[in-house]
This record gives C-alpha cells, structure tokens and sequence, in this order.
C-alpha cells in the first residue's frame, strides 16, 4: 500500500545515503557490472539535517508499521509458525528502538551507501555495514527465531550462508565481505565463478561506476544523486526470454522437472528455445529501451519524484506534439481532488492500428510471444469500433470533488463537484445521452458553458441538485449546491499543451478521506463475510475455527495497515502529479508536500 511502500523507500534512502566524490574502489557500483539490466543506487551523500528530518518522519510512522507487522505475524500463525517468529523476532528488534539505534544494534551504516542490481537478471543487493559484527548477530537472531540455521558454505575462503528454494532451483546467499553485505537470489547450482562476482571476491571487466552510466543519467533527467534507479529493457527482455540467463533457466528448469513427475514430458524438450526468441525480446524492447527514475527534491517538507519511460521515435512523435483541448488539462487542480487524463480516442485509434499492422507484417515467431499475434490481430477491428461516435470523438475526462463524505451506512458515499467529458462533437455526446435517459430531451443547452438545472427526476435520483453546460469542446455535469456556479469557469480553464496526458492534484484532507472510504467498505466487507460464514450446525473439526481466526487476523491486518496509511495522510498537505510526452518518452512527476 502507499504508506508502506513510502515507508519502505524512505528506509532504503536512509540505507544509500553516501557516496564520495572520489571514485571510491570499495564502493558498491564498483562491484556492479556496466551491463547491468538494472540498478538502484545512491551516488551522493545527503546532509545531516535533511536525514534527520527523514529519519525523524520515519520514527512517527513506525509504531503504525510495527501494528501491521503484528497483524501480518498473527495472520501467518496457523499456516507458516516459523515464518511468524521471524516476524515477531524482526519486530523485537525495534522494541524502545528508532530507526537510528535499530540500525546501530543492527550493524547497518546509515550514512553509507548502497546498489541493488542484476548479474543478468540474478537480484544481488550491497549495502555498507558500520559494524559487521553487530549485523551477523542480527542475522543470527533472526536465525535463532526462525527456528532454523542457514546453510553455510565457503568459495575461496569466503565464508557465506545459502538457503535453496527446490520448488524454483534457486537459493539466497548472504555473506559479510569486508564491511559490506551482501544477498544475492541464485541459481542453487551456481558456478564458483557466479558466486564469487556475486560476493564480489571477483570484479567485473568494467563496473557501473568506471561506465559512469547512472551518474550521466541522474544529470540528464534532474535527479538528485540520493537515490536512482533504472531498468534497461534492452538488455533485460533479451535475457529473460532469449534462453541464457542463468538465473531464468534455473527455474525454467525446476519447473519442466515438476511438469515431467507428472506428465512424463522430457525436460530438454520442455527447456528447448528458439534463436527468434532474443530476436523478438529485443524488437520489443527497442520499443520501450528503459525506465528510470529518481528523487527530484528530498527534504523535511518535499518528496518529489520523476519517472521517465524512453520510448522509439515514432511512438513519441505520434503524442509529444499532440495537443488536447480538454479544460483543466492545462493548468494545477484547484479542487481538493482534481484528475485530468487526456484520451485523444482518434490518435490512439491511428497509433495502435499502425502498431497493428507493423505486427501482421512481421509476426513474432518466438513460441512464447506468438500470443501477442492474436492480440493485435484482434486491435484492429477493435481500433476500427472506436471510431465510432461518441465515443470516437472522445478527447479526455476531467473529475473535480470538491467534497466526498463516507455514508453512515455503508451506502453511497455523498460527494460534490464537477464531471467534464471533452469531445469534438459535444452536442452528439449529448445527443446519445438523451437517448439513454429521456429526461434530458428537454435540455438544450448552447456552447456559452451556461448552467443548465437538470429535470426534477434526475435530482430526485442523485439527491441533490445538478447541473449541466456545454462548450466548444466539452460537456460539463456539476453535482452539489454551488456547482452551478463552478461549472462556467470549468470549462473556460486551460486546455492541454503541447504532450500533455495527464495532471492530478490532492489534498491532504480528502486523501485522507478516500482512504476512510476504502476502509468503511473494507470493514462492511468483512462483516458480511462473518456473517456468512456463521452457522448454527456444530463444527466436527476445527476448520471453523481455523476459518474464523484467518478471518480475524486479516481483518486486523487491514485495520493495522489503514491505520498506517491515514498516519502518512495526516501528514500530507497535498500531492499532484503531471504525465507528458517529450522527444525522448513519457514523463511522469510528483511532488508530495507535507505538513
């Protein structure tokens, strides 16, 4: 969920948040290969106050994180006991502890730094250690709780501990090198040689860092250096469908062994792949080549984050010069909740009907992407159905709640705001309306965006007043007393420039309130269900009381974990975020402001 995702990212800043500006030999990107398919690291070292500030966020939000992560513990008791007393072990670590001191007790240097990236697609994560001791104690603890110790291994005198999953042919291995750790996902047959690249006893030919790759990428895009990530797809869809990877082929492999114990299929005829596959995956993935993304601004007050998604040229041209004339698209929000998304129906319908066509021209003839020939064979008449009116003058949709209230009763929630639907033929849209809802018949609303009440019947079914206004380019419904008010201006707001898709503007209050929302019908949810499932008929087992006490302990796991996501909402002052298409690709922003 939001909260923990956010607390979770927050942690691993606090875990990078060093880097020197020399070219340090022992720094984790050193150990990553240049070729890497993916990374997440930190290039930069953050002030004092400002980790400070986070840590100090992170220590409010924490006693909501513990309560889910003893909800989640009580939900896993019955099923995997040993998977619940390392939860409960790794929760005993914070007990009178902030985040600071459970990473003291813990060996973790929070003012070092760290990378998270693939050896092929293989997840190796590095991280520095201000007491290497204090952090195999930690391990050992866990260990302890867990009931079992890890296996433990040598490769040229580096001792290391490996736990195998049969069911995928993989195994973890952990290791302390020097004053670092380091855990890696492997196959469990690795070579010595994968073992000792991954524990790092051997460098790569040329690391991320002699490349310099990340740090040329944070300057291009505006990312701050605390923290960058990216995926290469042109290196990682290759890898995963090509047949090479180790890592994919070890549980391929695992997974042709299980299929031939019971259909009596060979393994090798299972595991055989075509030489189109690499072909394919790499035609794909030079249409989308990367994603990257990374911190923006970082501060006591600021969390602002840029995504960005590389695109081929000619999928960037058929929307980076686009302009939509949707009202809204234009400008920031200024209703506490306001989302506009562009849907230029007639472009995207012209786009994917070429990308079909490109398809049926050239098909993939690798065994497992030969799917996706259907699946475009199939867009083109559903591309050619979406010219048809009104839905294929569609231009976009605005939705603007200026209230939203939870029902006492579990109903409807009560709401007031304003819908815009832009179209290039308002009065067909409107037309078409009429159709479905007689009552309309006798609005006849002009494109000067002047309020129209609409028929007595359609208030009664809403249960409060509403209104609707047409202009050049949009047709407008304002729902709520002093909507009608609003409803001109709305339509006269600025329309899209030039690649804009998409803005979203929310405050704090009514994130705050949406999450209530979801939590009322969570919990509506959860009395139905036990409702349902009591019976007057004795239970001959203790399935019934097994039933019930998954039930219980899930419903305190939702309660525990929307109890820390309206912690994180009470904090936010408010969070927008804007999608637009450049030369290079689609790029997405958010800026999160707090209290």
């Amino acid at each position: 969920m939001r909260s923990t995702t956010r607390f979770i990212a927050l942690g691993l800043a606090g875990v990078m948040l060093a880097a020197c500006g020399h070219k340090d030999k022992d720094a984790p990107l050193a150990f990553v290969p240049a070729d890497t398919p993916y990374v997440v690291a930190n290039l930069d070292i953050m002030d004092d106050a400002t980790r400070g500030a986070l840590l100090a966020q992170a220590d409010a939000q924490l006693p909501s994180q513990l309560a889910q992560l003893d909800a989640t513990a009580e939900r896993l008791a019955r099923k995997d006991p040993d998977g619940a007393r390392l939860l409960r072990a790794l929760r005993a670590e914070f007990n009178g502890k902030t985040i600071e001191t459970f990473a003291q007790g813990a060996g973790l240097n929070l003012k070092g730094y760290s990378a998270f990236y693939g050896l092929g697609l293989a997840p190796v994560l590095r991280f520095q250690l201000s007491d290497p001791g204090a952090f195999e104690g930690f391990v050992g603890r866990l260990e302890t709780a867990y009931g079992k110790k890890l296996d433990v291994a040598n490769v040229d005198k580096q001792s290391y501990r490996k736990y195998a999953f049969p069911a995928s042919g993989t195994e973890v291995v952990l290791a302390t090198v020097n004053k670092q750790a380091v855990a890696a996902l492997l196959p469990a047959d690795a070579s010595p040689a994968t073992l000792r690249q991954a524990l790092g006893l051997d460098r790569p030919q040329k690391s991320l860092q002699d490349d310099g790759r990340l740090t040329a990428l944070a300057k291009a895009k505006g990312y701050q250096k605390w923290l960058v990530g990216e995926l290469d797809l042109t290196r990682a869809l290759p890898l995963a469908v090509g047949g090479k990877d180790p890592l994919v082929g070890a549980i391929q492999k695992a997974h042709a062994e299980a299929i031939a114990a019971k259909t009596g299929e060979p393994v090798a005829t299972q595991l055989q792949t075509s030489p189109s596959c690499a072909t394919d995956a790499a035609r794909i993935a030079a249409r989308v080549p990367a994603v990257s993304f990374g911190y923006t601004r970082l501060d006591a007050k600021h969390q602002n984050v840029r995504f960005d998604v590389a695109l081929a040229d000619d999928i960037s041209k058929a929307f980076a010069g686009l302009k939509v004339e949707l009202p809204g698209l234009g400008s920031a929000g200024a209703a506490p909740f306001d989302l506009s998304v562009a849907l230029p129906v007639s472009n995207v319908r012209t786009f994917w009907l070429a990308q079909a066509d490109a398809v049926a021209a050239k098909p993939f003839s690798c065994p497992s992407l030969t799917d996706l020939n259907d699946s475009f064979a199939k867009l083109g008449p559903a591309m050619q159905k979406a010219a048809i009116p009104p839905f294929g003058d569609m231009l976009g949709l605005r939705i603007a709640l200026d209230s939203l209230a939870p029902a006492r009763d579990s109903g409807l929630p009560t709401f007031t705001g304003r819908l815009v639907l832009g179209t290039s033929n308002p009065e067909g849209l409107l037309a078409m309306g009429q159709v479905m809802v007689p009552a309309l018949a006798q609005l006849k609303p002009a494109h000067d965006g002047k309020p129209l009440p609409l028929p007595k019947e359609m208030v009664g079914m809403l249960g409060q007043p509403a209104w609707i206004a047409m202009g050049e380019k949009a047709l407008a419904l304002g729902v709520g007393a002093g909507e009608d008010a609003r409803l001109s201006d709305t339509l006269k707001d600025p329309a899209g420039g030039t690649g804009q898709m998409g803005r979203m503007h929310i405050s704090g209050a009514m994130y705050l309130s949406w999450l209530q929302l979801m939590e009322q019908k969570i919990d509506s949810l959860a009395a139905a269900t036990a409702t349902l499932s009591k019976s007057d008929e004795p239970s001959v087992d203790d399935s019934e009381r097994d039933d019930a006490a998954a039930a219980a302990a899930e419903l305190a796991r939702s309660k525990a974990q929307f109890a820390a996501m309206k912690s994180q909402a009470e904090r936010v002052d408010s969070i927008d975020a804007e999608m637009h298409v450049d030369t290079g690709g689609v790029v997405i922003t958010s800026q999160t402001l707090l209290k």
